[in-house]
């Protein structure tokens, strides 16, 4: 079975994202780049039990804060100048597809609900 496109994002942004976590100084690492790993993880499992379950959409909601937490996360990141410009756009831009994605689910499963 092919993984989906929203999976496949999330996976790559895993990819990209814990390697720059785990490069944190002492001080940020261990409280908010340990945080950020775990949730990453978190998503991505969220995501593949999400695939295969019955009733989606409360686990995609909550997906979807998880990914609002992330969102937020990323950006003291950038103010506490531990990203440069370039990074936090492209870890931005990543997340916002993530959340497209995650937000075209949630309406075709709350319309699927309706029906």
């Amino acid at each position: 079975m092919q993984n989906l496109p929203i999976i496949q994002k999330t996976y790559d942004l895993i990819k990209w994202y814990v390697p720059i976590l785990n490069r944190l100084p002492r001080k940020h690492k261990f409280g908010l780049g340990d945080r950020m790993i775990a949730g990453l993880y978190d998503l991505l499992e969220g995501l593949i039990l999400a695939r295969y379950a019955q009733e989606k959409l409360a686990q995609l909601e909550l997906l979807n804060a998880k990914l609002d937490i992330l969102r937020h996360q990323t950006r003291l990141l950038f103010d506490f100048e531990q990203f440069d410009e370039r990074r936090y756009e492209y870890a931005g831009q990543l997340i916002n597809e993530i959340g497209n994605e995650l937000g075209g689910w949630i309406k075709q499963q709350r319309q699927k609900g309706k029906g």
